[in-house]
């Protein structure tokens, strides 16, 4: 595994691990001598390092930071990778369009593993179902006449600058085809990773041993500033914050990026609008289902008036049973006296007799 110590001075969140070669072969755009290019010393970076476009030409131009990145990812030593190579290049500075970009670029390793390596930026709510077709496209490889033994290992790894399962965040996450029982691994030769850009700080140690933080750190880069203090301390990050400045200052490069980024707002705007309809449904949604309680409650209430009214009625009609009732009652409560009063007066005579 390749190690590295922290330069002193420098925070975890924007330092990346580097290589002791340089090479300027790799670098079309750098001038003969990189010694004396000059970085800007503040500022916002002309194009954010997440732009897909700027990452796909970073990688194809810097065939060392290709090796180191995929060497940090897959936790091995940059001495384990003999060879690199991205097959599906495209020309820089040339003009695209969302059906003629690869988003995805395709990595042959060491001429026995394949990688698909995709920066995305916006979430389109798919990346699962995206990822797994790119991975089952790279391992469907075999030729007439080949056994299903020398099928290459296929890994698919997403650099996502959002949560992918909000509810389990993880800075990086490595997907197998195991069983759910006993864990038991079906196969090695499919293999999907995650990582997210925006959860660095749940980095294990096991991430930080093989700096994947620090190249998460560098693609969350936002100002020269970071850039610059990173290329004063780290040969290899000088190399590639060279080739990023480059690309950057090649017109053609750099219009295809802001092309990118264009797309990210315009995506962005149509998410939001998006999201607003969503939430503009779920409260009709919402509202269908109160109207729909208040027709209900209505209904009760009406229901609890008939009732209402046929026991008022009920009582009513007790009510004039009742007063008919005492009526009666003192009718024959005054009889009674009457007769009492008679008998009285019947008795007293016979006594005066």
């Amino acid at each position: 595994m390749f190690l590295m110590e922290h330069p002193s001075g420098l925070s975890p969140d924007i330092f990346t691990y580097y290589f002791s070669h340089h090479s300027k072969e790799d670098l079309i755009f750098m001038s003969d001598n990189q010694n004396n290019i000059q970085l800007p010393e503040h500022g916002k970076l002309t194009i954010p390092m997440t732009n897909d476009y700027l990452f796909r030409a970073l990688l194809q131009q810097n065939n060392k930071v290709l090796t180191g990145l995929i060497a940090s990812l897959l936790h091995l030593s940059p001495s384990e990778i003999s060879s690199v190579e991205i097959t599906n290049p495209i020309i820089l500075g040339e003009s695209i369009n969302d059906k003629t970009f690869f988003l995805d670029i395709r990595v042959d390793l060491n001429q026995n593993t394949l990688i698909n390596l995709e920066m995305q930026v916006i979430n389109e709510h798919n990346w699962p179902e995206r990822s797994l077709s790119y991975l089952c496209r790279e391992f469907d490889q075999l030729s007439a006449g080949q056994s299903y033994e020398s099928v290459k290992p296929a890994i698919q790894i997403g650099l996502l600058n959002f949560t992918l399962f909000p509810d389990h965040p993880e800075f990086y996450a490595t997907y197998k085809l195991l069983n759910v029982k006993n864990h038991t691994i079906y196969s090695d030769k499919l293999q999907l990773s995650v990582l997210d850009l925006t959860q660095i700080h749940l980095a294990t140690d096991e991430d930080k041993a093989c700096h994947i933080d620090f190249w998460a750190s560098l693609f969350k880069a936002r100002t020269w500033e970071e850039l610059h203090m990173l290329s004063q301390n780290n040969e290899y990050l000088k190399e590639a914050s060279e080739t990023v400045y480059h690309l950057t200052q090649e017109e053609k490069v750099r219009l295809q990026c802001q092309a990118r980024e264009d797309y990210y707002r315009r995506m962005k705007g149509i998410q939001e609008k998006f999201e607003q309809l969503k939430q503009y449904k779920a409260e009709i949604k919402q509202y269908e289902a109160q109207k729909v309680q208040y027709e209900a409650q209505k209904v009760q209430y009406e229901a609890q008036k008939v009732q209402y009214e046929a026991e008022k009625k009920q009582f009513e009609a007790q009510k004039a049973q009742f007063a008919a009732e005492k009526i009666q009652s003192d009718a024959e409560i005054a009889e009674l006296k009457q007769q009492i009063a008679a008998l009285k007066k019947e008795l007293e005579a016979k006594r005066s007799v």
